[in-house]
């Protein structure tokens, strides 16, 4: 049987073809006419997107094991978490460049395909070079404990970016011939060339330049969640569906999330301690000469923290106005 990174290929292949036919779905039937998603719809596409995670990951348990089950849930609870800040990321992108709310999705849908492609680039080259040195793992681990305690000591200040000054959207301004205003839903339009009005020119929309920050935002955003998955399980295949999964579920439920993001405040000190836990558990089995870290502990630890977080923030910020909540 042919395998690729620990896989038969038939199984990468079939998680492929489950990712486009929800893709196909999503575009060809969901959303084919554009039109703004409620919270309703938002949420039951969310749930749908969570249950078929839910059992792929009962199917990955079943075929490989209690010990990949359970790794797979964890990967896939502490991805989705740290996912929240990409949503509040791609909130201010939004906000910035006023996009209508029934051009998002075509964003996002994009933005998932983009995701699939970078997300299987990272790991590839993860799953690689751990299994060529796997003391990297324990760089991972250092960053990740090193991550969770700035994330804990974080000014609030920080948590809003002026997009006006980021260099990227900087330099695309200044090469790529944009066009003032939205056209529709595209990316880009052909109009006449300034410099020589007989001719057609291809010209860039502000909802092209919103999809790069999208994507932008994400990779910078997987620098944490790629070696937080490897320090939990080095399967590629339980990192990169986990990861996936997480993802897609994520974006589904950007509707219903955007407009509560800020009641999940206190939620960063619950994934900031998630991230010093995942990355001391690599040290702590090392010390004390375990193969791996209990995934029992880890899947139980990691829910207990998230949960809590989300606890504590809805509570907190339960009588507080959304710009007070903080």
């Amino acid at each position: 049987m042919i395998e690729w990174m620990s896989q038969p290929v038939w199984k990468w292949l079939g998680f492929i073809a489950i990712i486009v036919t929800l893709m196909a779905f999503d575009l060809g039937i969901l959303h084919k006419k554009h039109h703004e998603i409620g919270v309703g719809e938002s949420l039951r596409l969310s749930a749908f997107y969570i249950t078929l995670a839910c059992l792929f990951g009962g199917w990955v348990w079943y075929d490989l094991g209690a010990q990949a089950g359970k790794e797979y849930y964890t990967a896939f609870f502490v991805e989705k978490s740290l996912s929240l800040d990409n949503v509040f990321v791609i909130s201010l992108v939004f906000t910035f460049f006023a996009v209508p709310r029934m051009y998002q999705h075509k964003v996002l849908f994009w933005g998932i395909i983009g995701v699939i492609v970078l997300r299987g680039i990272m790991i590839g080259l993860g799953a690689v070079i751990v299994a060529q040195f796997h003391w990297v793992l324990y760089f991972f681990a250092a960053f990740l404990v090193f991550t969770g305690i700035k994330m804990l000591f974080m000014p609030s200040e920080d948590e809003e970016p002026d997009l006006s000054n980021n260099k990227v959207l900087k330099w695309m301004k200044r090469r790529l011939p944009v066009t003032d205003d939205f056209h529709g839903d595209r990316f880009f339009v052909k109009k006449p060339d300034p410099a020589n009005p007989s001719k057609q020119k291809r010209f860039y929309t502000p909802l092209f330049l919103c999809l790069v920050l999208v994507e932008l935002a994400d990779l910078v955003f997987a620098v944490d969640s790629v070696p937080a998955v490897f320090t939990i399980t080095n399967n590629p295949y339980v990192v990169y569906t986990s990861n996936i999964f997480a993802i897609l579920g994520l974006r589904a439920l950007y509707f219903a999330l955007a407009a509560i993001i800020h009641r999940f405040h206190y939620l960063k000190y619950a994934l900031a301690l998630v991230l010093v836990f995942i990355g001391s558990k690599v040290f702590i089995a090392y010390f004390l000469g375990l193969e791996k870290f209990p995934a029992s502990i880890s899947l139980g630890v990691t829910i207990g923290l998230i949960a809590g977080g989300i606890i504590v923030s809805l509570i907190k910020t339960a009588k507080k106005p959304h710009s007070d909540a903080k």
